[in-house]
């Protein structure tokens, strides 16, 4: 059985996980609605990303006879100045889910879960990933500056990007 404090904070992630979701989902709709299809598409593949890490924690509780309390998910914001905020909102985000994945390692490892500690390595790692590829684009928008032609060409360049399995 789980330790109830590594109970209670899986399924706090688990509702950051669907946040980041709707989140990203939010961000998908605004790049449609300017006709902006390749970060759209970018943006929905995060999605259903985020939604896959959600559910691969809801396993874990199950799995170790946890209870699931699915707790209510904010509405995400559904306004933004342009790509570049959005991106850099996206990698504020991804720092917040990391130090959130960090302190929950800390309390699996406090509580002495092993199982969950080493199940959480692979967040960890994905971490890492996240926030270098929001940093990147972050990073691309803001040489691009005020460019029309390169954010349609980074617009053709994200919609590349391959849908997870």
């Amino acid at each position: 059985m789980i330790n109830s404090k590594v109970e209670s904070a899986l399924n706090d992630q688990i509702r950051k996980e669907l946040y980041s979701s709707y989140l990203y989902l939010s961000m998908a709709a605004s790049f449609a609605s300017q006709s902006l299809n390749g970060f759209a598409h970018w943006m929905q593949v995060q999605a259903n990303e985020e939604t896959k890490h959600g559910m691969k924690i809801y396993a874990h509780l199950n799995l170790r006879g946890g209870k699931i309390v699915l707790q209510q998910i904010d509405a995400p914001p559904s306004n933004w100045k342009s790509a570049r905020e959005m991106f850099e909102q996206a990698y504020q985000h991804e720092q917040m889910v990391t130090a959130s994945i960090n302190k929950i390692v800390e309390v699996a490892r406090a509580e002495k879960d092993n199982a969950t500690e080493a199940f959480l390595q692979w967040f960890v790692n994905e971490q890492v990933e996240e926030e270098a590829s929001t940093y990147e684009i972050t990073q691309k928008l803001q040489l691009m500056g005020d460019s029309t032609p390169a954010l349609v060409m980074m617009d053709a360049e994200l919609g590349r990007r391959a849908s997870s399995g």
